[in-house]
């Protein structure tokens, strides 16, 4: 394939006419799916085409019990495993690798990439996690920012404007909010 054309382009349709050429078979094929043949020629049709492709992301993860509020405005980018009975809001990224157990609870305009969230914590809305763990009945949020190496054992609160990074917050420990705790282990129970 060469780009030997007036817009310097490489276009796929030019595989026919080399196949035929070299004595390929060439057949026609019908597809159900209007987009996986819909071309791409400016940003507005690649952003309907990536919508269309986060529906049916969205339509996979409700086939299987997710409760999405509006699969218009929900984005997979990576894969996720989800739990029985998890509710997730509008405007939620998800990115990477993304572990949702039993019972979770993701409120509006989040982001979490790469992260393992335990059952029955709720994720509360404007809160960003990457690269943390949340054992079980964890509630993180409105606003938290929670970076990679963060860890929270079971039933840890994080609260408005908190940031953890690389920190492991013991079993029952609440920091409630407006904090920052870096490179940090705090046991059970602390009040932060």
């Amino acid at each position: 394939i060469d780009c030997d054309n007036a817009q310097k382009e490489y276009l796929l349709t030019d595989i026919v006419s080399i196949a035929a050429s070299a004595g390929c078979k060439v057949a026609a094929y019908k597809t159900s799916e209007v987009i996986e043949v819909t071309g791409i020629n400016n940003f507005e049709q690649l952003a309907n085409l990536e919508r269309e492709h986060q529906r049916k992301n969205a339509a996979k993860l409700m086939e299987k019990g997710v409760h999405i509020i509006d699969p218009s405005r929900f984005d997979l980018r990576g894969e996720v495993v989800a739990g029985k009975d998890v509710r997730i809001d509008i405007n939620v990224i998800l990115e990477g690798k993304v572990e949702l157990g039993d019972g979770v609870t993701i409120g509006p305009n989040c982001t979490i990439k790469d992260c393992s969230i335990g059952s029955n914590t709720i994720i509360k809305a404007n809160s960003v996690l990457e690269g943390a763990v949340l054992e079980a009945d964890c509630s993180v949020g409105p606003f938290a920012r929670l970076r990679p190496g963060t860890h929270l054992k079971k039933d840890v609160a994080v609260g408005n404007f908190v940031e953890i990074k690389k920190s492991t917050l013991g079993e029952g420990t609440k920091a409630s909010h407006l904090s920052y705790l870096g490179d940090a282990t705090i046991g059970p129970s602390v009040n932060i």
